[in-house]
């Protein structure tokens, strides 16, 4: 949705006093009243106000709420039913007599929320700093000096400077403007640029999206520069204004859906067999407090509250391994669509390049060295103040050139439709208007061509077969060029426009070299390898692009240009995807028409970009990846950034983002089986016993050991064979698992029962004894057989998950032999169920791991696609 419909629905202000002075909309007021109202002055405030500031009109943060404090969110945790209904529950007990199981049923129930909420707020604390590590910052007039900011800490009355690729940071008014064009397409739902201009405001504007002398927070800055006096910040903002709507989450993906589904599965199964056990007990007139609290452990025990947290510390700890490899995570649930990926789409410049231009020739119309070209190509960068790319910064390191006797009038900006820049300046030979650009179009527009010093000859049909022979030889030889055309004009000319890039002059070719990445064809392999193919688009013609992939030794199976896409159909550009991996001289929107084009094929699609250029198709793709030294539009719309740009940085990334997800899977398969098997257990156990199979506190004692043996889940290490390809969630794989694993634990529970009552003629405590060390032993090992599908003795679990599992089973058959074990109903165990537990926990073991198997082998045969 856009703003413009909404902005004067949403009052500024957020009820906190008004950063901009009055009700009056900051646009219409006269700079100098402003300026006096906020106490603001051209040099910006001292470090000592703004810091008062901050502290009255709180973050520049429009879009995010007041984080709750620690208290509240782990008192929320509470908040639980069935939490509250247990201690209700507890407390009646305790009200007739019980009181140490009251006790008993308080601890644990604190100690398995304090372990879930310490371990998520540690990890939430992990991902935000590493977010941080990566945020906007603004250029702020601070003490009268130019200060590097975080754009959260901006307040009203700063000054902040603008220039291409900037988003902006707050909303304010203009104290100068340069060539400034501003895509405000979040106001107006339009994406053309609009002209920025200083000054008051001749006739009020109604609404911003009339306002030319102010710009809003979350507009970007498309090209020249400008200086900005903030006027409103954080929620008083025009965006903040539609806070509610805008920071509404993305729709959920395919690895959110499926936790949810999982959740919502097991707490089904979970209530009926909690409503089926209690009428069991009720009916068979067992007593109705125990059988609640008996009902409502089981609930605790079963419900898989430990999902979210182990969700959230597993992508967390995936994010920071990701950070030791240079690659920031902006959002949490991008390592699983990292992981899924199977297609990248990606520039060539800096990726298959090294991304360091040098200006190595450059030619006129015959092919010969001249001077003259490179004096237009440096007087057209030297005054260009839009966009600055890498070329212009060639230009302008090869020589230099003594500007003192030219003057800036006027700039077409460089926009991506176009690929040209034009600017009018004023000297020693008149007015000039001078193009730079794309040479196919620069040659298009051109009438004329000059042949030598002093001569200027028709460019007819020849000439122009001529010139494009050179620009195409130019390319094969792997070498990137820009046209250079200039036009004089008369003294009426104050301004340029687009219709004034015609009938030009023809000057030469710049010719720029940008050698080939040594390591891109390694890492383009090793993706390959890992299951990921990658796509080359880019800006550039096919014949640099093939030459440099040429050099590479990257095989290009099919060539598709901007021109071509152009006419072609959605459905003929999906019918060609499969057989082309090179798309040349694309505008933003083909690029972006490109990605959604994979993701209708059914492609988990990746884009790598930084430009200006690149954040449409940033938001169209799965995975959109940028890097540090973006521009900040590129930098918001991704959701990773690389410190490094660098394939393989990504290659390692990918590979992290399938550990984690991996991860994921195996508490996931591990709680489904051992949690669905229960439920079996426990409704048989409910009509057969004459009693309950354990008490609610071991119920509880025994969900609270589990939970820790999983702590080491997340740093867990995975098969190579697991990273091998992309990872993608499968629900229904999931309940396969879960119908056909579950059941097994369900056999030797029944087998332990009928041991326990014919071998050992087991009373009630002895039998809640031996049940609960068994469930513990069985539930806690069996993630050592499930957490590979290979052979549990040929893959090394995680030091930490390893010695989890065995010091907590242990502890578990060591408890009853002890004065603790007494308090939580136990009683020593003979020595011969001991040796019963010695056989058969390893023939549970064994019997899993010939299940898993035959599941693996016959219900999922390709690896690496269960999460």
């Amino acid at each position: 949705m856009t703003l413009s419909a909404s902005l004067h629905a949403a009052r500024p202000g957020g009820g906190k006093p008004s950063s901009s002075g009055d009700g009056e909309a900051f646009w219409n007021r006269p700079l100098a009243a402003l300026m006096e109202g906020l106490g603001a002055t051209s040099r910006g405030l001292t470090s000592a106000e703004a810091e008062a500031r901050l502290e009255r009109f709180g973050p520049n943060d429009a879009l995010s709420r007041p984080a709750r404090s620690l208290w509240l969110r782990f008192l929320a945790r509470f908040g639980n039913p069935l939490i509250l209904i247990l201690l209700f529950a507890s407390a009646l007990s305790a009200a007739s007599g019980e009181t140490l199981s009251f006790v008993l049923v308080v601890t644990i129930v604190l100690m398995s929320v304090v372990l879930d909420f310490v371990q998520e707020v540690r990890a939430e604390g992990a991902v935000e700093a590493l977010r941080r590590s990566v945020a906007l910052t603004a250029k702020v007039l601070r003490d009268g000096t130019e200060a590097v900011q975080p754009v959260d800490r901006l307040v009203p009355g700063d000054v902040v400077r603008l220039a291409a690729g900037d988003v902006v940071p707050a909303d304010g008014r203009l104290l100068e403007a340069h060539d400034l064009f501003v895509n405000q397409a979040l106001l107006t739902g339009e994406p053309y640029p609009v002209a920025k201009q200083a000054g008051d405001l001749a006739v009020p504007a109604p609404d911003p999206t009339a306002a030319l002398n102010a710009l809003f927070m979350g507009t970007s800055v498309i090209s020249g520069t400008g200086l900005v006096l903030v006027c409103r910040t954080g929620r008083d903002t025009a965006l903040g204004g539609l806070a509610g709507a805008l920071a509404a989450q993305r729709p959920p993906d395919a690895f959110e859906i499926g936790i949810r589904r999982f959740g919502f599965l097991m707490l089904r199964l979970t209530v009926f067999l909690v409503l089926f056990v209690l009428v069991v007990n009720v009916l068979f007139d067992r007593p109705w407090l125990e059988s609640l609290m008996f009902a409502l452990a089981l609930a605790v025990g079963l419900t898989p509250e430990l999902l979210p947290m182990v969700v959230t510390v597993t992508l967390a700890g995936g994010a920071r391994r990701m950070a030791r490899r240079r690659v920031i995570v902006k959002r949490l649930a991008a390592i699983h669509d990292l992981g899924a990926m199977d297609v990248l789409c990606t520039d060539k410049t800096g990726t298959l390049t090294e991304a360091r231009i040098r200006l190595v020739r450059h030619l006129d119309a015959r092919g010969e060295e001249s001077e003259r070209v490179f004096r237009l190509a440096y007087l057209n960068s030297a005054f260009e103040s839009g966009i600055r790319s890498p070329l212009d910064e060639a230009v302008l390191e090869h020589g230099q050139m003594d500007l003192s006797g030219w003057r800036k009038l006027d700039e077409v900006p460089f926009d991506f439709e176009r690929r040209r820049v034009s600017v009018l300046i004023e000297g020693e030979e008149g007015r000039l208007l001078i193009v730079k650009g794309a040479p196919e179009d620069v040659i298009r527009l051109s009438s004329r061509y000059e042949a030598g010093p002093g001569s200027v000859l028709p460019l007819d049909g020849g000439a122009h077969r001529m010139l494009l022979e050179q620009f195409e030889r130019l390319g094969e030889e792997g070498f990137r060029v820009l046209g250079i055309a200039s036009r004089s004009v008369g003294p009426e000319h104050g301004t340029a426009h687009v219709p004034d890039e015609s009938e030009l002059v023809f000057a030469g070719f710049a010719v720029f070299l940008d050698p080939p990445k040594a390591d891109a064809a390694a890492a383009i392999e090793a993706l390959a390898a890992s299951g990921v193919a990658v796509k080359i688009l880019t800006g550039d013609n096919e014949r640099v692009t093939r030459h440099v992939c040429g050099e590479l030794g990257v095989s290009v199976l099919g060539v598709i240009t901007g021109e071509e896409l152009a006419r072609m159909s959605d459905e003929a550009l999906f019918a060609r995807l499969p057989a082309v991996n090179l798309f040349c001289r694309v505008t933003p929107q083909q690029k972006r028409r490109v990605l959604l084009a994979l993701k209708r094929r059914g492609h988990v699609a990746g884009f790598l970009g930084d430009g200006i250029n690149d954040a449409s198709a940033l938001h169209a793709a799965d995975v959109g990846i940028s890097v540090d030294s973006a521009a900040d539009v590129a930098k918001q719309a991704a959701d990773l950034v690389l410190l490094a740009h660098d394939l393989g940085v990504v290659h390692a990334g990918i590979l992290e983002g399938r550990r984690t997800v991996e991860n994921v899977t195996k508490y996931i398969l591990m709680g489904s089986s051992s949690n669905f098997g229960n439920m079996f257990s426990m409704a048989g156990a409910a009509l057969f016993l004459p009693f309950l199979p354990m008490l609610p506190i071991q119920v509880l004692l025994n969900n609270l050991l589990y939970d820790g043996s999983e702590l080491g889940v997340p740093l867990d290490r995975v098969d190579a064979e697991a990273l091998a390809r992309p990872v993608r969630w499968d629900f229904r794989l999931i309940e396969r698992f879960m119908l056909v694993l579950g059941p097994v634990s369900s056999l030797f529970d029944f087998l332990t029962f009928a041991a326990l009552w014919w071998l050992f003629g087991a009373g009630e405590t002895l039998f809640q004894t031996g049940w609960f060390v068994e469930s513990l032993a069985t539930q806690v090992l069996v993630i050592l057989v499930i957490r590979t599908r290979g052979a549990p003795w040929r893959s090394r679990p995680h030091g930490l998950l390893l010695g989890l599992s065995l010091g907590i089973a242990a502890f578990g058959a060591v408890l009853p032999l002890t004065p603790l074990g007494g308090l939580f109903g136990f009683v020593p165990p003979p020595p011969r169920f001991y040796l019963f537990l010695a056989a058969a926990v390893p023939a549970y073991l064994a019997l899993v791991e010939a299940v898993k198997r035959w599941f693996y082998r016959r219900l999922a045969p390709a690896a690496g696609t269960t999460a």
